[in-house]
């Protein structure tokens, strides 16, 4: 084997960037990943004609123009526009929560109906001071809103009644008081029309790739051959989980092949009742705006997580956020390691902060 520049693990986003930055820069990149594919949890496949989501969905979304113009030169993105439904019982309602929304729940029009139904609400129920999620949410938003669209979906998300979750992780709730559908403010969205596995395929290009292959098995063997490492592999994981376990919560995805061309009308629906088991249904050709005569739907299942399951989520409470900061502070000494990512970091990036990151890590890499 040949000796690298760097060796980066994890052939995710994060790393494809900063392999693309790298070789810009004259530099040799051998790029790891323990997964049969490349592009992580963006990956992309092609089955009856459409690209299918395989972890969920993706919608790309940013306000750095910079960013924008990044992706813009390895794919070309589509009009897409994220307008997701929800479904509660018999009832369905378009999300974020905006005018639609409380026009089909209330029978109103107006904004200042609307306002007036929510402030009156909150204030029926006289919370001070949150103690809980629930009190949080109902705070925000009121009770209606809470008990259709908020209270199921969350508690299926994270496992456990809304009362027993921090009122933290709720901050805030949008309410929009405007007939927009649309999900995200950004002035930059859509979905790569080749695919996310194309945009990490043209990142990757001049690196050397090796597929299954687990980072510690192969670093027992190859230390010596190159010089510097980028890891974005769980920092718990590479510390042989030394402080203990960094907790997640994972996704579980059940693909289904309908007898139609069309199941419903649109990419995302949520379904927020407590009793359907799963948050969401994903229709893979709307992303596109597909015209086959098939379709295909991904059933999403929130799963507790545990050792050697996919970790999806980092959970940052105060427990697991004061126990990462130990982890950080032995990351904080290495002289020849960079962590990022999602798991590298703990926290949940969107993907164009993915992007920024890398970006921000490969220029005081190569400048300095």
């Amino acid at each position: 084997m040949k000796h690298y520049d760097y060796l980066i693990v994890g052939a995710g986003l994060y790393g494809a960037v900063f392999a693309r930055e790298a070789m810009d820069h004259g530099k040799s990149c051998l790029v790891i990943d323990r997964r049969s594919h490349i592009a992580g949890n963006i990956y992309c496949s092609v089955e009856k004609d459409i690209l299918v989501h395989r972890y969920g969905a993706h919608i790309f979304h940013t306000s750095d123009e910079e960013v924008w113009d990044y992706v813009n030169r390895f794919v070309h993105f589509n009009h897409y526009i994220n307008s997701p439904v929800a479904v509660y019982k018999d009832e369905t309602y378009n999300l974020p929560f905006n005018m639609n929304t409380f026009s089909k729940m209330w029978g109103i029009r107006t904004p200042d109906e609307a306002k007036k139904i929510i402030a009156d609400q909150i204030a029926d129920l006289h919370i001070e001071e949150p103690a809980n999620l629930e009190e949080q949410a109902l705070k925000l938003v009121g009770r209606d809103v809470y008990e259709k669209l908020v209270k199921g979906y969350t508690e299926k998300q994270w496992g456990r009644p809304c009362t027993e979750l921090p009122a933290f992780i709720i901050r805030r709730l949008p309410l929009r008081f405007i007939y927009d559908n649309n999900y995200f403010s950004d002035p930059h969205q859509g979905v790569p029309k080749e695919g996310y596995t194309v945009l990490v395929e043209r990142l990757l290009e001049g690196a050397d790739i090796l597929l299954d292959t687990d980072y510690k098995e192969f670093a027992a063997e190859h230390s010596d051959e190159y010089d510097r490492l980028v890891y974005t592999g769980m920092i718990d994981e590479f510390y042989d989980f030394r402080f203990g376990h960094l907790e997640y919560r994972s996704v579980r995805f059940e693909d289904e092949y309908p007898d139609t061309d069309n199941y419903q009308g649109c990419a995302v629906v949520n379904y927020t009742e407590a009793e359907v088991p799963y948050t969401r249904i994903i229709e893979h050709k709307h992303f596109a705006f597909g015209t086959q005569p098939d379709t295909i739907i991904s059933k999403e299942y929130p799963s507790e997580w545990k050792p050697g399951v996919e970790p999806y989520y980092p959970i940052n409470n105060e427990r697991n956020n004061s126990l990462y900061e130990k982890y950080r502070a032995l990351a904080e000494q290495e002289e020849k390691v960079i962590f990022g990512g999602r798991l590298g970091t703990y926290r949940y990036y969107d993907m164009d902060k993915v992007i920024a990151a890398a970006l921000q890590d490969t220029r005081k890499e190569m400048w300095t």
